[in-house]
């Protein structure tokens, strides 16, 4: 996605050249609009940087919230640079997306048309088995538990790579649980020392940052772990629901074991993705679609988001025959489909072959 610099390289050779973009299409055409407005109708950078605004943008059923754009859109000294990106995929022979047509489907069909190089649903693109939770290692503790509890009556609480929270924050969440009465299994990481770049690590005695008295209340109904084996996990069948950071890797996850998300992004394009699992496709709950806690952020301007709105989100999630819960079902059926034999992805790859072919002839 940020080496476009190798079109240049392959056009010295004489050869095609195409983009792999492993975040959805709805990124894609977001991205796509907002350089086309900066370079071919003259709208300042610093026009995109207002929380206020809604863009009415083609390829979307509703109206995109300012506040909800991916973080270097918002950050003016990063925007032009990032956008400049962006023009590059324009000079490519096609893209490939990690995505596929039954749940992007109005995004696809936008931008199949017009200038745009052609588009290739090739997704979904997963990696369901690097994870052995299996065997003897720090998974199959995780995967015991989940075998005592009923089906789809856990919560799992997990936030990517990056994802951790500060003690005012932890704490309100562990209220939220506690309250909403829910069984759940909670990746807590630790985050790096202030002024350390490193991924969050597992704590060592969770209890220091709980609420006094939280492990003991819970201990029946509740786990607190670190790393996840996430794929493992939401393939158990006692999952029912997921509060994540919605990384486009996590929403595929979800999507293809029918396991509906509560959004709470983090970073990156992730409020975009929560804003399309809640408004447009109808295939999660808000925690907080706004929340941002980018890299190099002061803890001080990261909003804190009480108990009471994320019990709010944890019951709306794990109701009993919610409409996300019957969608996001149906929509695991069809990601399926889109893999097997004559699916959308083979179609697409085959389409994708034959331009390659013949952009080499």
């Amino acid at each position: 996605m940020f080496c476009t610099t190798f079109i240049d390289v392959a056009d010295e050779f004489g050869l095609p050249s195409y983009i792999f973009y492993t975040s959805g299409a709805g990124c894609l055409n977001l991205t796509l609009h907002l350089q086309n407005l900066r370079d071919n109708h003259n709208t300042p950078v610093t026009d995109f940087n207002n929380p206020e605004a809604n863009w009415n943008i083609e390829g979307f059923k509703n109206s995109i919230p300012g506040k909800i754009l991916p973080r270097p859109v918002l950050n003016p000294f990063l925007c032009d640079g990032f956008l400049d990106f962006v023009k590059r995929y324009r000079d490519a022979k096609g893209i490939l997306i990690n995505t596929f047509p039954d749940l992007e489907t109005t995004t696809i069909e936008h931008l199949s048309k017009g200038e745009t190089p052609p588009v290739y649903p090739v997704g979904p693109i997963l990696e369901l088995k690097r994870e052995d939770a299996t065997g003897e290692g720090r998974g199959s503790e995780i995967l015991t538990w989940l075998n005592e509890q009923p089906p789809s009556s856990v919560l799992f609480l997990c936030f990517g790579s990056n994802g951790c929270f500060n003690e005012t924050q932890v704490k309100e969440i562990a209220t939220a649980l506690e309250n909403s009465g829910f069984r759940f299994l909670w990746s807590l990481r630790r985050p790096p020392p202030r002024g350390v770049v490193s991924f969050p690590l597992d704590y060592e005695n969770p209890a220091e940052i709980l609420p006094e008295g939280f492990l003991e209340r819970t201990a029946g109904v509740g786990k607190i772990i670190g790393w996840a084996p996430q794929a493992a996990i939401l393939a158990h069948p006692a999952v029912g629901g997921f509060v994540s950071h919605c990384g486009w890797n996590s929403i595929l996850e979800s999507l293809w074991f029918g396991v509906p998300i509560a959004a709470w992004p983090i970073d990156g394009e992730q409020q975009l993705n929560a804003f399309q699992m809640v408004v447009e496709w109808g295939l999660g709950v808000d925690v907080k679609m706004e929340y941002s806690k980018e890299f190099g952020m002061a803890e001080e301007d990261v909003i804190v988001v009480g108990s009471e709105e994320i019990e709010k989100g944890i019951k709306g999630l794990m109701a009993e025959g919610s409409e996300a819960r019957e969608k996001v079902k149906k929509l695991s059926d069809r990601s399926r489909d889109a893999l097997a034999e004559g699916g959308s992805a083979e179609v697409a790859l085959n389409r994708f072959i034959a331009d390659v072919i013949k952009n080499l002839g």
